[in-house]
């Protein structure tokens, strides 16, 4: 693969456009700063899904993982490596300057795709359980919904660079059995959007109905950022998803110059 050339930087004063530019070989698009790997899915993609671009303030560049389906992604099919590392590398020589995952479950993969790669990597939303924990006090815990209880182990965890300390102090649920959220795993092409908001702060509230030491939530599947004002506004907690991990990784490669009065 040729050297690729990264253009950091802002574009809006004249004098900017009158920079000498590069590009890599090959790259046919650009202004993205985030490339967000997919998996194969089937039900509406509502905004707030990380699969729907109206999701975003900026441009993100979406890319299906060939083979990517939900049981070899939530079971972490390590022979899903080879396309998750090529599909990322595409993302990369477009111009996007860090991979983000559309699935949780992506985080099965993180240290190897990141290490393959010359741009940041944050697979997937649970790499936020680090950060969150940090801004807790040390007896609170991190409420955790997921898709998939079974395959969101302390394993997974520690992919993501999650310790066992911090992963000892997420409760987690799972939404993945339950009548309307499990249209998401089972293909069925629809769903009952208030059944589904109703039913996910429902496992909210069993969490904090059985740990009064809750002080965050963290919505791990790439289908509940759609549901978080909701919970927000019903439990007055901070919550977290792959939207807050992907617009803070978006901050960190699209920094912009700051005018304003002293």
């Amino acid at each position: 693969m040729d050297e690729i050339v990264r253009n950091y930087g802002y574009l809006g004063d004249k004098e900017d456009l009158d920079q000498h530019f590069y590009v890599t070989k090959g790259q046919w698009v650009a202004g993205y700063t985030v490339g967000i790997m997919l998996l194969d899915v089937h039900y509406p993609l509502l905004p707030g899904n990380v699969v729907n671009a109206s999701t975003y303030s900026y441009p993100v560049r979406h890319a299906w993982v060939p083979g990517a389906d939900q049981n070899r992604m939530h079971s972490g099919d390590e022979s899903l490596l080879p396309e998750l590392i090529k599909t990322a590398r595409q993302l990369e020589l477009e111009g996007c300057r860090a991979i983000c995952g559309a699935c949780g479950y992506f985080g099965h993969f993180q240290k190897k795709v990141a290490e393959a790669l010359d741009i940041p990597v944050y697979l997937s939303s649970v790499i936020q359980a680090s950060w969150i924990a940090a801004g807790l006090k040390s007896s609170q815990k991190i409420g955790v919904l997921c898709a998939d209880g079974k395959n969101l182990t302390k394993e997974l965890f520690a992919e993501c660079n999650v310790s066992e300390e911090v992963f000892k102090r997420c409760v987690i649920k799972s939404a993945g059995k339950l009548p309307e959220f499990s249209a998401f795993m089972e293909r069925r092409g629809n769903f009952d959007n208030a059944a589904v908001r109703e039913e996910l702060k429902g496992l909210v509230r069993e969490i904090l109905d059985e740990n009064e030491d809750v002080g965050a939530i963290l919505l791990e599947c790439s289908d509940m950022p759609p549901y978080s004002a909701a919970i927000q506004a019903e439990f007055n907690l901070p919550v977290f998803d792959f939207i807050t991990m992907i617009n803070f990784v978006h901050n960190a490669v699209a920094q912009r110059p700051y005018y304003g009065f002293m």
